[in-house]
């Protein structure tokens, strides 16, 4: 893994990808490689004024990419079933689904649907989305589902009683903490449960380290803190990489031969930042009770099932 980087993408000629967030940030480097390396790639963004920029502008990067913006929504459970009936009505075939979206320490807040912001956004959506787009995926040889996470997942287990943060005072990084440990315990229950099918559909896992998106200075923007968000800008330029060398992870376990069910992929110097490599991950992230209890309540919550996964 050494020295990796996006000129190592195998040709993804053929191939289709759908990339949520794709409009900014990790998403937007993860959407303009997998195009630059021919696949057809699905922008999958809350808004379609920012949507379609970006594919305008991958369009202008990468001569005769074939990407196309489609909305979803991932912090309102209907916009996340119409997507993918969309989605089912226009192609039978998904290699790689990137649940790249996310938000990051905001204040307090509720989804359409009722959810703490973080935990509905970055897990619940990813979650119905992934399972509503599982007959495409196990239909397609080869398919990837790559979850992005944080580092920050190790200050915070999920609290399987209270996964909207009902109890006690909220705390904003204690709740985003929990949605990234969330993502990790998904990926590790889809892989699961795709090898007691049999199934080679990998479902893996990255983390981008610090990279320096607009996702640090989101939370600070809502609340009016001019001087946080001064503070996180200041952070991003001085420490930490590019939102080029933080999506490398992402495409790693995007497209990587060596990559393996369950695969945390990360920057390899001290979760920091540098070439893409395997990453630590807290021990309660691959606790197999935690995960299961996680999926039945994800079932319940958001009304999609895996069916297609159950022996």
């Amino acid at each position: 893994m050494a020295g990796w980087n996006a000129s190592d993408i195998p040709d993804r000629g053929g191939r289709t990808a759908v990339v949520t967030g794709a409009n900014s940030g990790l998403g937007y480097i993860t959407a303009r490689e997998l195009a630059r390396r021919g696949a057809r790639v699905v922008l999958a963004c809350r808004s379609e004024t920012r949507g379609t920029e970006a594919g305008e502008r991958i369009a202008a990067e990468v001569p005769g990419a074939d990407v196309e913006f489609q909305r979803l929504d991932l912090g309102d459970l209907d916009s996340v079933r119409e997507f993918a009936a969309g989605y089912e009505r226009a192609c039978d075939r998904l290699d790689l689904l990137v649940n790249n979206a996310g938000v990051m320490a905001l204040p307090p807040g509720r989804t359409a649907d009722g959810f703490e912001t973080q935990f509905g956004v970055n897990h619940l959506g990813h979650f119905a989305l992934t399972g509503l787009l599982l007959p495409a995926l196990l239909g397609t040889p080869g398919a990837r589902v790559v979850t992005v996470s944080s580092m920050v997942h190790a200050l915070a287990n999920i609290d399987i009683e209270d996964l909207n943060s009902e109890r006690g005072p909220y705390r904003k990084w204690i709740a985003y903490a929990r949605s990234k440990t969330a993502n990790l315990l998904f990926t590790h229950e889809l892989a699961r449960r795709l090898a007691d099918i049999g199934s080679d559909v990998v479902a893996a896992a990255a983390h981008p380290g610090y990279a320096s998106t607009n996702l640090q200075t989101a939370g600070p923007k809502l609340e009016g803190r001019k001087g946080a968000e001064r503070f996180m800008e200041i952070g991003n330029r001085v420490f930490a990489q590019s939102a080029e060398a933080g999506a490398l992870p992402s495409l790693y376990a995007a497209t990587a031969p060596d990559v393996r069910p369950d695969a945390f992929i990360g920057p390899s110097f001290a979760m920091w930042r540098g070439s893409p490599g395997k990453s630590w991950r807290a021990g309660w992230t691959v606790n197999d009770t935690a995960a299961e209890r996680l999926w039945v309540a994800s079932e319940r919550l958001t009304g999609v099932t895996y069916d297609a996964l159950k022996v």
